[in-house]
């Protein structure tokens, strides 16, 4: 640990403990808190970037610019070297998350990286500040990366930490939990590091076990002895969470350079969340100064999330339902605790409180006053699997758009929405390549046959739409399976003490 007279970064503590305190590149090595919180910035005051300096910046530029506000204890020189080589040659678009106008309002594509996923935007600079991060701390250890996918972060992290000599990764996915085609990702993922694991169980358990297994004493003793720390790769981790706040600055500096809103004019933005991450990084961005009105939560029929932000009780107590769009079967949501200890003011004892009820009971209820205050920033809506699908072949038909069905809970949230009133940008979380099974069904007039093989519906769906289809999800079609194994929950440790025993 650096010496805390030299250190004049910012502080990061726990969001259960206020006397938890480590410097950015502490925390993001960490991933999680020792006591199981997340790492936070005290004060979000402490954080702010002026809209104007953004204006006719390319993506690169923007995301120095707010990565430096975050983490200043690197060097300007640093963030730029690790943003550069995280966003150089790696996506398809070289606005990296283009935005396109579709009908009055915008979608923001966030899934023209490797894996055509929002996650690679973060997760394609998330490797370069580990390692930046350990070089900070002469840390030579080498990193045991868990992670659990509900989809899509597993690929996008495999992709990002492959052949990384300090690295070790083990993913954990929901068997029969994911599309084929994110399956196909991960089980067909190269790389001498990484370990794809398939467990008898939903996201929930793969996350809540992973949370468990960084804490377990016999296996971080294990990992003392061989020279090596656990990390993160999901949304817990700081270092992964921060790089999304970005693509809100890049989007709205984008609608002034083109003139389709004036500089300080307040817009909405519809975030399809089930971790809660995407829409936090909304959060901090507006936090930073960006004018945003209304962050509007968009939920599938898991909607845990939906209920809370209507009433003030958050109750996992429920039927686990798997829907059109996988990577939001989530009941239990990391980062709302981050939303809370902010919205709370900084009151740890209270986040650690309402955590300990979550852990003991499944739910917790917030005050009415503090519901009020999350109000007034965050709306909600949902959408069923029914409406999904009227959503996707509704646009489709109307404005020549496809979407994928996460982004399609989205459209059809603001669509429903009441309380419309400002232009908004919807947040497009995945190419609708990756569950063209789903997309193909739900446009009758395309006349495809959604019961053949995956790969012939990537081409059909192309060739009747003329929607470009990423050519790194055909290519999967001769990729050959390099992972198949299937565990129960409890057999997740074994996994690790045999990962570290190779």
């Amino acid at each position: 640990m650096k010496d805390k007279e030299c250190y004049d970064g910012k502080k990061y503590q726990s969001t259960r403990n206020e006397t938890i305190n480590y410097s950015a590149s502490q925390a993001i090595l960490a991933g999680l808190s020792p006591d199981g919180g997340l790492f936070v910035l005290p004060n979000l005051d402490d954080v702010n970037l002026d809209v104007s300096t953004v204006l006719n910046k390319d993506y690169q530029e923007i995301a120095s610019l707010v990565i430096n506000q975050f983490f200043n204890e690197f060097s300007e020189n640093d963030i730029k070297k690790c943003v550069k080589e995280a966003y150089t040659n790696t996506f398809s678009d070289e606005k990296i998350t283009p935005l396109k106008k579709v009908g009055d309002d915008y979608v923001l594509e966030l899934f023209h990286g490797p894996t055509c996923s929002f996650k690679d935007v973060a997760l394609s600079l998330l490797p370069k500040l580990v390692n930046l991060s350990a070089k900070t701390q002469h840390n030579t250890n080498k990193r045991l990366i868990l992670t659990a996918t509900s989809g899509d972060t597993g690929k996008a992290a495999l992709e990002g930490f492959k052949n990384d000599p300090l690295v070790d990764m083990i993913v954990y996915y929901p068997n029969n939990g994911v599309s084929t085609i994110q399956e196909k990702q991960m089980q067909t993922q190269d790389g001498g590091n990484v370990a794809v694991v398939s467990i008898n169980g939903n996201f929930d358990d793969a996350q809540s076990n992973v949370k468990r297994l960084f804490h377990d004493e016999e296996l971080v003793a294990l990992l003392k002895e061989h020279h090596i720390e656990f990390s993160s790769a999901n949304s817990v981790n700081i270092g992964r969470l921060i790089p999304q706040v970005v693509y809100y600055f890049a989007s709205y500096a984008e609608l002034v350079n083109t003139g389709e809103i004036q500089l300080g004019e307040k817009i909405d933005y519809i975030v399809p969340t089930g971790n809660f991450g995407n829409i936090l990084a909304g959060y901090y961005a507006q936090q930073m100064g960006l004018p945003i009105n209304k962050l509007i939560c968009a939920s599938n029929e898991n909607n845990v999330l939906y209920d809370f932000l209507k009433t003030g009780e958050y109750d996992t107590n429920r039927e686990f339902k798997k829907t059109s769009s996988p990577s939001m079967d989530i009941l239990i949501s990391s980062n709302l605790e981050r939303m809370l200890f902010h919205l709370s003011g900084g009151d740890a004892h209270y986040v650690a409180d309402l955590m300990n009820q979550l852990k003991t009971t499944g739910k917790f209820k917030i005050s009415d006053e503090l519901l009020n205050t999350i109000q007034e920033t965050f709306g909600t809506g949902y959408a069923t699997d029914k409406q999904v699908a009227e959503q996707i072949d509704k646009v489709y038909k109307e404005k020549g758009y496809l979407l994928d069905p996460h982004t399609a809970v989205a459209s059809y949230v603001l669509e429903n929405s009441p309380e419309k009133k400002e232009k908004t940008v919807i947040l497009s979380t995945a190419s609708p390549y990756k569950f063209v099974q789903e997309v193909s069904k739900d446009i009758p007039e395309l006349a495809i046959d959604s019961s053949q093989d995956e790969f012939k519906l990537i081409d059909e769906l192309e060739e009747k739409t003329n929607v470009y289809a990423p050519s790194q999800l055909k290519d999967l079609k001769h990729a050959p399976i390099l992972h198949n194994q299937v565990i129960d929950i409890d057999e997740m440790k074994d996994i690790i003490i045999k990962q570290v025993g190779e």
